[in-house]
């Protein structure tokens, strides 16, 4: 095998080992960027006053915005994934088939080489020459027919090996170009991940900072402003002609979601112990036999839309204009969701966040 066949091959076992170390979990990351001061007006709780409503409201308005920010890398991080195993396979599969290929050219050309070889032993005086030559004319003759199919076969084979190297020569082209998006794609999702990590830092810092007391009058506040979301929500008809019972398989996404309630929201994760917002819808549609996409952003632009009146137990609400957030409805103006950072899979109101659309996994 001559140096040039050996570098396709070991460029495809480099290949795939390299597409190994990129997809292996436990990959370094660059250190997140110093957390941003917490808003002002907080005290550490040491102060007779405490800290006032107002701040604490801007406290939570802050808290929001990181843990929405925290929301959109995450899908960015898992799209990216996403987008990397597909790639991966592909570059893997393109590796098997530049050896295969290589195999497949080297039989070739043992053959060729046989063939030349025949072709010289029998080489020489002219066909004219032979047939006088000849003690069995008829027998010449019988035989030069079977060079003739010979030497068509050879003109065959050698247009077997033009092609073999032509397809080689693509496989190897094409692994380049698929390795360079993939190497390009590990670097959004790094950056993605490092989003997500300064995001959420800067938010748990917000919060470590506040005392046990204005720890509990933010919750009270959270709870609040959702009470006066949903009440506006379901006061302004939304809900208006809706409660269509779930369908089979609608049904049985409820039924997967809500038993994974009380589990951590852990970002990027599809379960079993935690799940983040879209990796719980996925899998509860994959459990009742349904694939969907795996980002909140692609079941919005992905599956089809249907009317807030419309909506039935299993459908997505999407909220948020960047669609950064998703539920699973399950009747009653509730949806089931992963609602981030610090929190479990739970039960709210459905009205209680922006809402951008809904979307319905089945046809």
């Amino acid at each position: 095998m001559g140096p040039g066949k050996r570098g396709l091959i070991t460029a495809a076992v480099a290949v795939v080992c390299a597409v190994t170390v990129l997809t292996a979990p436990g990959t370094a990351f660059a250190a997140p960027d110093p957390t941003p001061a917490p808003t002002a007006g907080i005290t550490s709780g040491k102060d007779a006053g405490g800290t006032p409503d107002k701040d604490l409201a801007a406290v939570r308005d802050r808290l929001d915005r990181l843990y929405r920010e925290a929301a959109a890398a995450t899908d960015a991080y898992n799209a990216a994934e996403e987008k990397a195993e597909r790639q991966s396979a592909e570059v893997v599969e393109l590796a098997a088939k530049i050896v295969e290929g290589q195999e497949a050219l080297d039989a070739l050309e043992q053959r060729a080489a046989a063939a030349a070889r025949s072709q010289y032993r029998t080489g020489g005086l002219p066909d004219e020459a032979k047939l006088m030559l000849s003690d069995d004319p008829a027998e010449f003759l019988d035989g030069a027919g079977r060079v003739i199919q010979g030497q068509r076969a050879a003109k065959g084979l050698l247009g077997q090996l033009e092609r073999a190297q032509a397809a080689l020569k693509t496989y190897a082209a094409d692994a380049a170009g698929h390795w360079q998006e993939l190497e390009a794609n590990r670097k959004t999702k790094a950056a993605a991940q490092r989003t997500v990590e300064q995001r959420i830092a800067a938010a748990e810092k917000l919060e470590s900072e506040l005392a046990k007391e204005e720890k509990e009058r933010l919750a009270r506040l959270e709870r609040a402003a959702a009470e006066r979301a949903q009440t506006a929500w379901l006061d302004s008809g939304a809900l208006d002609g809706a409660g269509a019972d779930a369908t089979e398989q609608g049904a049985k996404a409820v039924k997967y979601a809500t038993a994974q309630i009380g589990k951590p929201y852990v970002w990027g994760a599809e379960g079993p112990k935690a799940f983040d917002c879209s990796g719980l819808t996925s899998r509860a549609w994959a459990a009742a036999g349904l694939g969907i996409p795996r980002t909140s952003q692609e079941q919005w632009r992905q599956l089809k839309r249907v009317s807030t009146e419309d909506m039935r137990p299993g459908d997505l609400i999407i909220y948020f204009d960047d669609a950064s957030h998703v539920g699973m409805y399950v009747g009653d103006g509730k949806v089931v969701h992963a609602p981030r950072p610090g929190r479990t899979v739970t039960v709210t109101g459905a009205g209680t966040m922006p809402i951008l659309g809904v979307v319905r996994p089945e046809a």
